[in-house]
């Protein structure tokens, strides 16, 4: 039997160690620290030794050094080498060569099950009690300077449910597109294909912009927008600078890809002369089935007016859903009253009032009116007539009724039956 021995890591075994990292991972445990971070370590200011049987690598240990603390981001044992000893010798060596550098305090994190427990135990190691916190941002660092060129972002997390209201819209959302995109596999298993391309219609300032924000929230998924008033001011055309910009979209691993107003650059073709616009429209149709063969990307188009699309692009095959997004029912406006009234004085303000006055306003008009009340609540409490200053601090319900009757709509009754025709007639769901 040879007899192993263990030295110093050197820039040939590379091979060797990534081998014995993925044979230490066959019981499919997740290690807490990954194989670019391994990497990274040996690099950069880490140690690394390795235990080797003539010239096979069949063990490896790496120690990234942060300050007097090494942090041991690698123990790993090829299969046939475990349990003979060779994890404590190994961290032996690390020891020696970390004390030359005045590291006096050695740590590491093992998830349950991982290999090199025994060898820490052995070596003196004590358990500590912890509670380890990890998120995981989907976003490569080759991306991060992408993303950025684009204009995109990584929203916050929670978008999704401080979404107030909309609950209709929320669960159509929910099941029609967030649920495929979050477990593809169970999808497949029901023969469902992810969605690739949605469009989101209604009348202004009814939250379009801020649904898509919150599935890209809710996907932890970059987001990308499209300006068409940046595609106009392109040196080589709208066409051209709209291919450019989705040839690089393309090199994202994910993204939600927004096109707010998107009857500027896909309005009814037609017209003799052509205008310059329809050869943006041809553009966009062609990329859209292009786009829709890459898996995780969504591409969401809203707009105000639906009726001006040109057919051909809510033809099938294009987008998979056309989601009407309207003004809030009752139990919406309650639920975006109740988000902007302070919890202070929420039990003292008759929110069915303030419902029942809000009928034609959109989430963007309530946030309004509610600031607004609030805004002359303080005003009049700080700079009213000491007689006229009410005895409780804070806003009333008459505050937000006064700031309500000031505050016009931006629905119509005509728009609003404008909206239910649309959605009789174009609302794929």
């Amino acid at each position: 039997m040879p007899v192993p021995r263990v030295r110093d890591f050197h820039d040939d075994d590379l091979d060797q160690v990534v081998r014995v990292w993925e044979e230490s991972r066959t019981s499919g445990q997740r290690a807490v620290h990954g194989l670019a971070e391994v990497l990274a370590a040996i690099r950069e200011d880490g140690f690394a030794v390795v235990a080797v049987v003539g010239e096979v690598v069949v063990g490896a240990a790496v120690t990234r050094v942060s300050g007097d603390r090494g942090w041991v981001v690698l123990l790993a044992l090829a299969n046939d080498w475990r349990g003979r000893g060779l994890g404590s010798a190994m961290l032996t060596e690390l020891e020696k060569r970390l004390m030359g550098r005045g590291v006096h305090r050695l740590s590491a994190l093992l998830a349950p099950g991982e290999t090199g427990e025994k060898a820490f135990r052995n070596r003196g190691y004590e358990p500590r009690d912890l509670t380890y916190f990890e998120r995981i941002v989907p976003l490569q660092p080759q991306e991060v300077g992408l993303l950025a060129k684009l204009g995109g972002r990584m929203l916050h997390a929670g978008l999704w449910e401080a979404l107030a209201g909309m609950e209709h819209e929320k669960e159509i959302i929910e099941r029609r597109i967030v649920l495929p995109l979050v477990d593809p596999d169970l999808a497949a298993a029901y023969g469902v294909q992810p969605p690739r391309a949605v469009v989101l219609f209604g009348p202004p300032g009814t939250g379009k912009t801020t649904f898509a924000k919150a599935v890209a929230s809710r996907l932890a998924w970059p987001f990308v927008e499209v300006f068409p008033s940046r595609l106009a001011a392109a040196g080589g055309g709208q066409a051209l600078a709209l291919r450019e910009t989705f040839a690089e979209i393309e090199e994202l691993e994910h993204a939600v890809v927004f096109i707010d107003e998107v009857e500027e650059i896909a309005g009814r073709r037609g017209g003799k002369p052509p205008s310059p616009l329809q050869g943006v429209t041809n553009e966009l149709l062609k990329i859209i089935p292009a786009f829709r063969e890459s898996d995780g990307r969504l591409l969401v188009c809203a707009t105000n007016f639906v009726r001006a699309l040109d057919p051909a692009l809510l033809r099938h095959g294009r987008f998979d859903y056309v989601i009407p997004v309207g003004a809030p029912d009752a139990a919406a406006r309650a639920a975006i009253w109740r988000r902007y009234i302070p919890a202070g004085v929420l039990e003292r303000v008759d929110v069915d009032a303030l419902v029942a006055a809000s009928e034609l306003f959109t989430p963007a008009d309530i946030e309004f009116a509610a600031r607004k009340g609030s805004q002359g609540a303080l005003e009049a409490g700080v700079y009213g007539a000491e007689e006229q200053r009410p005895e409780v601090r804070g806003p009333a319900t008459a505050d937000y009724l006064s700031a309500l009757a000031g505050t016009r709509p931006t629905l119509t009754t005509t728009i609003v039956d404008e909206f239910t025709e649309d959605i009789a007639s174009i609302a794929r769901l």
